[in-house]
């Protein structure tokens, strides 16, 4: 079992910056891959950032050259640095460990980018 704790979420006007972190913790060597996703009220919970084991990283196409996934293994710690923030990323952002038999989840941190 793996236990995950977002946090950093905000509110950024546009054009500014969010970090995101997600601790996890518990039988993390079963983690297969880290990612993050946003979910809007009434809307499937989407994909963002992906990093796999091997350090691989994956982007969807809205968040390409804006967003950065990255770890710090001795921390036990996934971030996802948001640059150039949009009001359109506004969303409750989750952060996901990818195990054989699943997917363990945080609780969520809201994101709100408003002027």
């Amino acid at each position: 079992q793996v236990q995950v704790v977002e946090s950093g979420g905000g509110l950024a006007q546009p054009g500014g910056s969010l970090t995101l972190s997600c601790v996890v913790s518990g039988n993390i060597h079963g983690i297969v891959s880290m990612a993050w996703y946003r979910q809007t009220p009434g809307s499937r919970r989407d994909v963002v950032a992906v990093i796999a084991g091997n350090g691989i990283t994956n982007y969807d196409n809205s968040v390409k050259g804006r967003f950065t996934i990255s770890r710090d293994s001795a921390k036990n710690t996934v971030y996802l640095q948001m640059n150039s923030l949009k009001p359109e990323d506004t969303a409750v952002y989750y952060c996901g460990a990818a195990l054989s038999g699943g997917v363990s989840w945080g609780q969520g941190t809201q994101v709100t980018v408003s002027a």
